[in-house]
Parts: C-alpha cells; sequence; structure tokens
C-alpha cells in the first residue's frame, strides 16, 4: 500500500478525513502493524520461524511473581497493569503469580476491612480467567483472624507470604516489587 503524501495534507474535507483516519492509526499502533507486516512480507525473516510450536499445556517459559503489599488503589492499579502488560507481550508463554501480604491482602478478601475499588476486584477477576495465580498470607491472615472463608475461593492460601516469594524464586521466578 502506498500513500501519496501532497494527498494526505491537501485543505479540503476529504484531506481531514484521512488525516483523521491516520492519526487514529498512529494513536492505536495500527500504522505500526501495518507497517511492519508489510517489512516482513518484503524479505525479513520471521524471528520466530525457528522456534519450536507451543501446544497448550505446555509449561511456560517465563515466570514472574509480583507482591501486593500495600492497600492503596494507585498501587494496585499499578501492579495489575504490569501484570496485564506481560500478559499481552507474552501470552500463553508466561505463568504469573501475585503474592498478597500485609496491608495487601485486603484484594484477595470477600468483605475487605481497607479501601478496595470495584475496578480493582473487576481486574483481579479478569486475570484469573488468563491463569494469573493470586496466593494469600496465611501469616496475614492470622493476624486478621481471618480464615479461609474470608478470602476468595480463587486465592491460593499460603502459609507465609514471604516464604512463598522467596520460593518462587528459587523456582526461577523472576520477582516484581513496587
Amino acid at each position: 500500500m502506498k500513500f501519496s503524501i501532497p494527498k494526505l495534507f491537501k485543505s479540503d474535507s476529504t484531506s481531514r478525513a484521512r488525516r483523521n483516519l491516520l492519526g487514529g492509526l498512529l494513536a492505536s499502533g495500527g500504522f505500526f502493524l501495518a507497517a511492519k507486516s508489510s517489512r516482513t512480507q518484503a524479505a525479513e525473516p520471521d524471528p520466530g520461524a525457528n522456534e519450536e510450536p507451543r501446544f497448550p499445556g505446555d509449561p511456560a517459559e517465563n515466570k514472574v511473581v509480583y507482591q501486593f503489599n500495600k492497600a492503596d488503589e494507585a498501587y494496585h492499579n499499578a501492579v495489575l497493569f504490569s501484570v496485564g502488560a506481560m500478559l499481552r507481550k507474552y501470552g500463553d508463554n508466561i505463568h504469573i503469580v501475585v503474592v498478597s501480604i500485609g496491608p495487601g491482602i485486603h484484594v484477595l478478601a470477600k468483605k475487605p476491612e481497607r479501601p478496595v475499588s470495584n475496578e480493582v476486584r473487576e481486574r483481579i477477576a479478569s486475570l484469573l480467567q488468563y491463569g494469573v495465580e493470586f496466593h494469600a498470607c496465611g501469616n496475614t491472615m492470622k493476624s486478621l483472624g481471618w480464615t479461609e472463608q474470608d478470602i476468595l475461593e480463587s486465592a491460593k492460601i499460603v502459609e507465609v507470604g514471604a516464604a512463598d516469594l522467596m520460593e518462587l524464586q528459587q523456582q526461577g521466578y523472576a520477582y516484581i516489587s513496587w
């Protein structure tokens, strides 16, 4: 596909529509994808062409563990955004665990005792659909007088959240902290 530079920048309404379309493509990344696609078709080898195919159920090559240790909505959103970005980048070739300890455990509570926005709850529910695991610190739960019934059914309760972080790192998980 070839664009004529003079036609793109005419001052009539058609040109304005083209500029808006081009601006929209640039903003959405579509222009980049179109350029990359045509460039790949030209003569560049596909860097993933020699990789062995991944099959459903194959273990992920990439592993990362995050921690939730604060009761702050901006913090929650930042961590969850990063988790989503990792999923977008690696697709099904990543395994992600989020360990909730201390004040961060409230994001996994059925009835949190600290503020947790509906947006954060919805994002956690969505990430669970993509295989992200959420671990709840049993030690923190004991200090709050919580039992298994106080935590979301989808959360895995671990004895000590800090130990879970360490053990996951020993298993090759990259540790991400805010």
